[in-house]
């Protein structure tokens, strides 16, 4: 089936003829599909019996990836796409010679299977360079995924879970699915008629056979930057966006083993807060959250750590999810690039221990308050900001002997400030970054205790960089570096700490270019790098890189 743009569209052309995107793809120009607005929605159950499927122009030139790229699919593969003012819907129709071959095997969101598989990968600002994707496999499992970068792997955000619908259904032909993706969900431009990046892939497990409806092939480098477009969308403002989730929690414990003797085994309690999502225009979306509550976060894996580094854990915490690559960068895959903002700090375990024979501490650091507004802009300016606030924290001891209870501080009030900006150039989706860190600590007073997470943590913390991504022939080259540093500042006994820690080791004996000076009450450093890497090629990839980190550099706080 042919797709015909609608002729209200006209696309910019260079002296050839041909759109700076047809150059790029070195002269095919993109394939088009397009989706039907329709007055009544269809039902999404699986049975393409709608008769607003009839209405909707079928996408059905497939060809393989894999095994043999660019031959004909042993199996066909139709999809229609129609939308109303609320979501987008997706039928298709996966036809096989042999439905009784088709595994149905069941997983958790986002697990892999055996299953067969359908996506629609979807480039809503159309920057060639990030994608949502959206997987329903043949046994009903839903699959979803935001892509920060022009890769189809790396950047990939698992956590990214929207609200959407999808079923599947077996039968005798093959097996169907159908989708509807609220725009509610997708973030993109306001303009009277949309066109979006688009890719439908269809995976075959039992014939190890992967289908693309756009051919990328796998000497190519980027993901989004190769998809067709999807057309026909009009009349779709962004949504006005407008969350507000209010909680209260109890928790009952009950231990069989208790002991009698500790004063601290609390049987209940109870919390409240709630979060705001408001979107501010068609391109921002503020966070904001009051006393979040994660107890429904999946648990981190149990590690043994047997180093003198800490383990870094994935962040699972839905309010610092989404967005996420906006303010850390991620998207920017530098070898050795410094991590300037790890969200894991907010919240995390407090820094100071207690002693005692009964002792009840946090386990984690309370966040009273945060806010954050992230997106992208017409003009290719992607923004993330974050601000967060977390209390003094007390761990309670008991003493026995004495039956003395204490209230000893094991976290100082801190407050955490991140801002992130990339601009997005030329037709190859260059781009340059800037970000800045700082975390503020509150350990004024007299106390011994309150002294003794003066001399534990530095009370100040800033670091940030620049850093820029150079693309060539869609990615094919590309320049990548950063330049970047940090200043910490204390008591001379928290900084001396630093000296002395895994992270820099300055007590060495082996070296002779630093020593640990006990004196000092700051510390500064720096890190660069330059890097050169061929990403696709018929015979031949590598990449050569050049870096340099100054002793001082520290980015932990």
């Amino acid at each position: 089936t042919c797709c015909i743009a609608p002729a209200g569209i006209v696309r910019a052309q260079g002296p050839s003829g041909r759109t700076p995107d047809d150059r790029a793809r070195g002269g095919r120009a993109p394939k088009l599909a397009r989706a039907t607005r329709v007055a009544g929605t269809p039902r999404v159950d699986g049975v393409l019996d709608d008769a607003a499927w009839s209405t909707a122009e079928v996408v059905n030139d497939f060809v393989q990836k894999i095994p043999t790229e660019g031959a004909p699919p042993s199996v066909t593969t139709e999809v229609r796409l129609v939308y109303d003012d609320n979501a987008l819907y997706v039928a298709a129709r996966m036809y096989r010679q042999d439905p009784r071959a088709i595994r149905t095997s069941l997983t958790r969101r986002d697990g892999e299977s055996d299953a067969e598989t359908f996506t629609v990968s979807l480039d809503t600002y159309l920057d060639r360079r990030t994608a949502y994707s959206f997987t329903i496999s043949s046994g009903g499992v839903r699959g979803d995924a935001y892509h920060s970068q022009d890769s189809e792997d790396s950047g990939k955000e698992a956590q990214f879970d929207p609200i959407w619908n999808a079923r599947a259904r077996v039968d005798s032909l093959g097996w169907t699915a159908e989708m509807r993706i609220p725009f509610s969900q997708l973030r993109f431009n306001a303009a009277e008629r949309q066109t979006w990046g688009v890719q439908f892939t269809r995976n075959v497990a039992d014939l190890a056979e992967r289908l693309q409806w756009t051919l990328i092939p796998v000497s190519a480098a980027g993901f989004a930057s190769q998809f067709g477009h999807l057309d026909g969308i009009a009349g779709v403002p962004p949504a006005r966006r407008l969350e507000v989730l209010p909680y209260l929690a109890s928790d009952l414990t009950y231990r069989a083993n208790e002991n009698r003797a500790n004063p601290f085994v609390d049987h209940a309690g109870a919390r409240a807060g709630g979060d705001l999502k408001l979107g501010l225009g068609p391109n921002l979306t503020l966070d904001a959250t009051i006393n979040p509550d994660f107890g429904q976060v999946e648990a981190d894996p149990a590690i043994v750590n047997l180093t003198a580094f800490e383990n870094v854990f994935e962040e699972r915490r839905p309010f610092f999810i989404e967005g996420n690559e906006l303010l850390t960068g991620r998207g920017q895959s530098f070898i050795g690039r410094p991590t300037w903002f790890y969200s894991r700090r907010v919240g995390g375990s407090p820094h100071a221990g207690a002693s005692g024979d009964f002792v009840d501490a946090p386990a984690n650091t309370t966040i009273l308050s945060a806010a954050k507004v992230t997106g992208r802009l017409k003009s290719g300016l992607s923004i993330g900001a974050l601000a967060a606030v977390t209390p003094r924290e007390y761990a309670r001891t008991y003493e026995s002997d004495s039956s003395f209870v204490d209230r000893i501080p094991v976290e100082p009030p801190s407050t955490f400030g991140v801002v992130r900006l990339q601009q997005e150039f030329g037709s190859q989706q260059s781009n340059l970054g800037l970000s800045l860190t700082n975390v503020q600590r509150s350990l004024g007073g007299s106390t011994e205790h309150v002294g003794a997470l003066r001399t534990l943590l530095p009370s100040s913390a800033v670091a940030g960089g620049m850093d820029w991504k150079l693309r060539y022939k869609q990615g094919m080259y590309e320049i990548t570096g950063w330049v970047g540093g940090s200043h910490v500042s204390g008591d001379s006994a928290a900084i001396a700490r630093l000296q002395r820690n895994s992270a820099h080791f300055f007590q060495r004996p082996d070296q002779s270019y630093v020593r640990v000076d006990p004196s000092r009450t700051s510390m500064s450093g720096g890190s660069a790098s330059l890097r050169l890497d061929k990403n696709a090629g018929r015979f031949t990839l590598g990449g050569i890189q050049l870096s340099t980190r100054t002793p001082g550099f520290e980015i932990n706080d």
